[in-house]
Formats: C-alpha cells, sequence, structure tokens
C-alpha cells in the first residue's frame, strides 16, 4: 500500500500484479481490474481509519 501518515492513498501496482500473478490471474485481467478494486479499497480502508480514531 502507499500511505501518508493516517490514510492510505493507494495501492503498490508491482505487487498486486505479482499477487494476481500467483493466483494465476492473467495479465489484461489485472490491469482491467485493478483500478476499479483499488479505489473502493482505498475508500474502505480510510473509512474504518477514520472510525476508529473517533
Amino acid at each position: 500500500m502507499r500511505v501518508i501518515p493516517g490514510a492510505v492513498i493507494g495501492w503498490d501496482m508491482g505487487a498486486a500484479l505479482a499477487l494476481g500473478a500467483a493466483l494465476g490471474i492473467s495479465a489484461p485481467a489485472i490491469a482491467e481490474l485493478l483500478p476499479t478494486l483499488e479505489a473502493v479499497m482505498v475508500r474502505r480502508v480510510n473509512e474504518q481509519i477514520a472510525a476508529n480514531r473517533e
């Protein structure tokens, strides 16, 4: 993950591509799906971080 103090700003795409490849997912499929998945996951993780501050 790419992080700043108190928030996640994105995924390490190299690591995400390597993980997908290790799981047997084709590179074109990974490239197609990752941007949408990253946006949702970053939003959810940041929501959890904010909730834990309260």
